[in-house]
């Protein structure tokens, strides 16, 4: 059993809050935190003295106003364990947090600590038995995705090596959830959807719309050179 595997077998469904104004966590990817303020400085030691698990989470529209006090988040969110962290001098922490699952948020709970707390459940992909289907997905998102990078770009080589590997579509779809620029909602979508084909249909069916505007546009935009 691996550490990602053996965390996930060990939460006991209360999970410590991160709530963010501008990312969306998936799992399968790591993301570096710079922590500073007072709260997640107690959170994170009290992460590192328990299982090592944080859930991110994004807050609704507009919740950035109200960040200090308790903003709506939304009601799934990425439970993620510490992979790798230091601790500084002054306190602050930085650490590299690897996504594990999506965590439905149930409801959050009374607490003496600084951070939010909340209970919640994990919430396994739901895979299609029909392989052929699975395939034909897999080809329509690398036939969306791959052509928006140059031949020769690194980040194409690396793209199509994720699309002929071994990961899972499930796994895929969320390296490229993370990592490509769609808007937060969009993004927020895809990680509120547990069934791996409309994840995959979803991101298709948007980049498709992305291209189809891109290439009605006129004039084009000024280039970078």
């Amino acid at each position: 059993m691996s550490e990602d595997q053996a965390a996930l077998a060990g939460f006991n469904g209360v999970a410590r809050l991160f709530p963010l104004p501008n990312l969306v966590f998936f799992p399968q990817v790591v993301q570096g935190l710079h922590i500073f303020e007072p709260r997640y400085r107690q959170l994170m030691t009290d992460a590192l003295a328990g299982d090592g698990m944080i859930a991110l989470v994004l807050l609704e529209p507009g919740g950035e106003e109200e960040y200090e006090e308790k903003p709506s988040i939304m009601s799934v969110a990425c439970l993620g364990r510490v992979s790798w962290h230091e601790k500084l001098s002054d306190g602050r922490y930085n650490l590299r947090l690897r996504g594990l699952s999506r965590l439905r948020v149930n409801e959050e709970v009374p607490t003496d600590r600084l951070y939010r707390v909340a209970h919640g459940e994990i919430v396994p992909d739901v895979v299609p038995a029909d392989l052929h289907r699975l395939n034909e997905l897999r080809r329509g998102l690398s036939d969306a995705v791959l052509p928006r990078f140059a031949n020769d770009a690194p980040a194409r080589q690396q793209l199509r090596e994720l699309f002929e590997g071994d990961e899972s579509l499930g796994h895929v779809c969320d390296v490229l959830a993370y990592a490509l620029p769609l808007p937060l909602e969009m993004k927020q979508a895809l990680l509120n959807e547990p069934h791996v084909d409309i994840r995959a249909e979803i991101m298709t069916q948007a980049l498709k719309v992305s291209a189809a505007r891109a290439e009605r546009k006129f004039p084009p935009g000024f280039s970078a050179n």
